[in-house]
């Protein structure tokens, strides 16, 4: 074969179609104030078409109790300020050991998500579930801290590290959250 030919059968060569992305998350933090970012990447790149899986472990594991009952922990966040008296206020650390503060910051919190139109959790959860994102509750965290399948939503999985692993590995997107 000339090269001439082999130049335009290469040309002309079928073009291996790209994978499908997909995104995976470790979910790791349950307050209320963590429990938002895996829920909107999870319901955002659902939207965009890309099948996800979130993993719940740990900490994270309460997010898929039927009954949700989320609170803002202020302490060691000197990040968290919020909009108070026309300006952004933080709490010094101390002012977080006082008893009732972490439930103070709960409900402001709440009222700002309430005010500003922002999507509760379990709302994000209920969109979640109904973009079909793959919703896995680790095994090893649900003896640990004794819950049964039946305290957690309809829907989930259970899985354990090797089934996260096997979902990560084949994913484009991994994060841990």
């Amino acid at each position: 074969m000339s090269s001439e030919a082999q130049v335009v059968q290469d040309a002309v060569a079928p073009v291996a179609m790209p994978e499908e992305k997909s995104m995976s998350i470790i979910v790791t933090k349950g307050s209320l104030d963590w429990a938002y970012p895996p829920f909107i990447l999870a319901t955002t790149a659902a939207a965009m078409g890309l099948p996800v899986t979130m993993f719940f472990t740990f900490y994270g594991l309460p997010l898929l109790l039927k009954k949700l009952d989320l609170q803002v922990t202020a302490a060691g966040n000197p990040a968290m300020k919020m909009p108070m008296m026309g300006m952004h206020m933080g709490l010094p650390n101390l002012l977080t050991a006082v008893p009732g503060v972490d439930a103070a910051c709960s409900v402001m919190m709440k009222n700002l998500i309430k005010k500003k139109g922002v999507a509760s959790i379990e709302d994000l959860r209920d969109m979640a579930v109904e973009a079909e994102v793959t919703m896995i509750g680790c095994q090893m965290t649900m003896d640990l801290f004794e819950y049964d399948k039946e305290d957690m939503i309809d829907g989930i999985e259970i899985g354990g590290a090797a089934t996260y692993i096997d979902v990560a590995s084949n994913a484009h997107i991994n994060l841990f959250i």
